[in-house]
């Protein structure tokens, strides 16, 4: 089961709403995946179209609790395809199936319906994207303008001949989550959050400290590199006793650290000086190279 119908299926299971939030619920629903029609006097012939069993029966069971009606549904397989059920719903209602008090649990019910009606998540285990798809721009606006009101920051795009309301930070989507009542859902994304966070905590130490290794070896080779052509060259014995001594240990201790090398002196200095005077020896290959050294 996919990241979004599971999340579909926990809100699907919220009972615990005064009428005035399933009013608000459906509302969403009607305006994201209803298709209207007028039918006699301000009633209004409403036709959803669902693959998801339990969606279908949290309309049907919102229609009869509001309005006193049994909303006709009819099952279909798809010929094509993967074969998937939908279920079809099919209801004449009055004019106030859209009407809706925005109250704050209200909006959080109209969220969830806009959700249930049109929306999805991206699996967060590859990226954070949440998105709801409206059949206008006007409908895609309302339902950006009661994300805002949540201190929620969402954005609008064109797709083909719809809108879509979207949110792409996973703070972002998990508030979203808590807002519509997917507690179940919000816990699974933030384990999934904090586990990714780690991972990339762990590769960005492991990546400092390998390219602090790769550093620290491609000096100590060049120091290496260096110190041998002092020898072959004027040879040792010929530079300052100081800096001999921590040329011999370099060519003895090649994966010494500059702090493991210091400590071998006598008396021992710390990682500066030994670095300034493995500098010295560097300066002195290159002064013999460059035939500046007396």
């Amino acid at each position: 089961m996919s990241f979004s119908s599971s999340i579909k299926n926990e809100l699907c299971r919220i009972e615990s709403q005064e009428n005035c939030c399933y009013a608000a619920e459906l509302a969403a629903v009607v305006k994201i995946s209803g298709e209207v029609k007028s039918y006699g006097n301000d009633n209004f012939k409403i036709r959803i179209v669902t693959e998801n069993a339990a969606f279908a029966r949290r309309v049907y069971s919102i229609v009869k609790m509001l309005f006193g009606i049994h909303p006709e549904i009819t099952i279909r397989r798809n010929k094509k395809l993967n074969k998937k059920i939908s279920y079809i719903l099919v209801m004449i209602v009055g004019k106030s199936v859209e009407d809706w008090s925005q109250n704050n649990c209200c909006m959080r019910a109209f969220l969830r319906g806009a959700f249930l009606g049109g929306g999805s998540v991206s699996d967060p285990e590859k990226t954070y994207h949440l998105e709801i798809t409206c059949k206008n721009q006007k409908f895609a606006i309302e339902v950006k303008e009661i994300m805002e009101k949540f201190s929620l920051s969402p954005k609008i795009i064109k797709r083909k001949s719809n809108y879509v309301t979207y949110l792409k930070e996973g703070e972002n989507i998990v508030d979203f989550l808590n807002i519509i009542g997917a507690h179940n859902a919000l816990l699974k994304m933030e384990n999934i959050r904090i586990m990714k966070d780690m991972r990339n905590s762990i590769n960005r130490i492991v990546n400092c400290e390998t390219a602090n290794l790769d550093k620290t070896i491609n000096a100590s080779l060049r120091q290496i590199e260096n110190i041998n052509y002092i020898k072959d060259t004027v040879g040792l014995d010929n530079i300052p006793a100081s800096l001999k001594e921590i040329a011999e240990l370099r060519l003895e201790y090649s994966e010494a650290s500059l702090k493991e090398l210091g400590e071998m002196l006598t008396p021992p200095i710390g990682k500066s000086g030994v670095n300034h005077r493995l500098r010295k020896l560097d300066k002195i290959a290159e002064d013999l190279r460059n035939g500046k050294y007396l």
